[in-house]
């Protein structure tokens, strides 16, 4: 295989032997990818590829090889983003780590390539919102719905999957992952995967505010976790323990 400037973007990095790194890329044709970037480490300061091999940046990745893992044989810029700073950086992060765990090396995910740029630059927008916590949500909320739809996790917003009826505004469902929604009886904890129909509607509309979008981060997280392990995600820990942190005011 060899291919020229593949538009991509950087996941993660380590390092290798013999002053190399392993990088971890998604690619518009040929999917999530392992890079063998050779003599990186040594040629990072100032070096152009140190310079340009930056995650959450869109690149233009050149790359050959066969098996697993191919290697770097170029890399350009592919456009500018502003860069991102505290929570949308890590949002970012958790977005990363998202598709790391979820997509399979050397399947191409279009639509998914697509909506993940989208939200980067969603991020980097929502710094500047008039509200730029429910911005961060919101944009999310929406790379969440739309990577579980094209991964097939997904389930249908508008019926009771048990019985075929259509959502009621008005009454009480529990979420099943893999299956759907049932109606259930009486309201559930808001712990509980357990949503009215209002809130199941709004959320299909792509509403994501005030206690809609905490219903949505309740239903990402009840269908995510069957296919994501029991591992937890380190983003997710890096973000708990930056809100925990004391303020300076707080020192």
């Amino acid at each position: 295989m060899r291919v020229q400037l593949q538009p991509a973007y950087l996941l993660h990095r380590r390092p290798f032997r013999d002053n190399s790194e392993l990088l971890d890329v998604f690619s518009v044709e040929h999917g999530r990818l392992g890079l063998v970037a050779r003599g990186l480490s040594r040629r990072r300061r100032g070096g152009p590829l140190g310079a340009v091999l930056q995650p959450f940046r869109p690149l233009l990745l050149s790359f050959s090889g066969k098996g697993e893992l191919l290697t770097l044989t170029g890399a350009e810029s592919g456009g500018e983003l502003p860069p991102l700073t505290g929570d949308a950086l890590l949002s970012a992060f958790y977005l990363n780590e998202l598709l790391l765990r979820l997509l399979q090396r050397f399947e191409e995910q279009p639509a998914v390539f697509t909506a993940y740029g989208a939200a980067i630059a969603d991020l980097s927008d929502a710094v500047r919102a008039e509200s730029p916590r429910g911005a961060l949500e919101s944009a999310l909320r929406r790379f969440e719905f739309s990577l579980l739809e094209e991964l097939g996790y997904a389930v249908d917003l508008s019926c009771d999957a048990s019985r075929g009826m259509p959502i009621c505004d008005d009454r009480h469902y529990a979420l099943v992952p893999d299956f759907g929604f049932r109606e259930v009886g009486v309201k559930a904890s808001a712990g509980d995967a357990s949503f009215t129909g209002a809130q199941i509607s709004a959320i299909a509309q792509g509403r994501f505010d005030g206690e809609n979008g905490a219903a949505a981060k309740r239903m990402v997280r009840a269908l995510l976790h069957p296919h994501l392990g029991s591992i937890p995600l380190r983003s997710r820990s890096m973000f708990e323990t930056v809100k925990a942190a004391p303020t300076k005011l707080e020192q």
